[in-house]
């Protein structure tokens, strides 16, 4: 694991003057990660557009980090070994976290198998900017969808390290949100996080 201290030395961190309580009431409405956790096909890239979509029509400032964009560009030197995918989460939380301080509702579509991982990005937010929701369906309905064909190459072997077929999903114990999506529509999975996000006054 990759230490947790920066390499460079004598840095020091350089607080602004404008608080997470302006930056509330220019936007109205508080920032937060919202960190989607599902195997492949569970509907993550789908329902954070759907979550992304409902929240700007309400003027809510919002963004999507969804893996394959991310794997595009900031982490393209990273691959799926459990190393790889620790370092991946790791980048991402941290970024969610700066995007949560800009006072933007912030949606990350990430498998991200390992609770180990999902707790440290918590653990680097405030209390409260971070919620976990979980895309909670099995693999035979995942694999049924399959949007990429990539079940079917994990099967055969094509594809090493896959979420659900050759390395381990450690699904949620106790997320803030519960999502059961072989169920439900997209629409209606983000209808049920925007009632969450009112409920707990996240939403001006």
């Amino acid at each position: 694991m990759r230490s947790e201290a920066p390499k460079s030395k004598n840095i020091t961190w350089h607080f602004g003057k404008v608080t997470r309580d302006d930056r509330a009431k220019m936007k109205g409405h508080k920032g937060v990660t919202l960190w989607l956790t599902g195997l492949s096909g569970s509907g993550k890239s789908t329902i954070s557009r759907a979550l992304e979509e409902a929240l700007s029509g309400r003027g809510v400032h919002t963004y999507v980090l969804d893996g394959d964009n991310i794997r595009h560009h900031l982490n393209r030197d990273l691959g799926f070994t459990p190393a790889d995918r620790t370092e991946n989460i790791r980048r991402i939380g941290e970024v969610a976290r700066l995007m949560t301080d800009a006072g933007l509702v912030v949606i990350t579509a990430f498998i991200s198998p390992y609770r180990a991982d999902r707790e440290r990005a918590r653990s680097i937010q405030k209390p409260g900017d971070f919620l976990e929701v979980h895309l909670d369906v099995d693999v035979a309905t995942c694999e049924s969808r399959d949007p990429k064909g990539l079940y079917a190459r994990a099967r055969s072997g094509e594809i090493q390290n896959f979420t659900g077929i050759s390395a381990p999903y450690e699904a949620p114990e106790a997320p803030e949100i519960r999502l059961s999506t072989g169920e439900m529509t997209p629409e209606v999975c983000a209808e049920q996080v925007i009632a969450y996000l009112e409920a707990e006054g996240y939403l001006g």
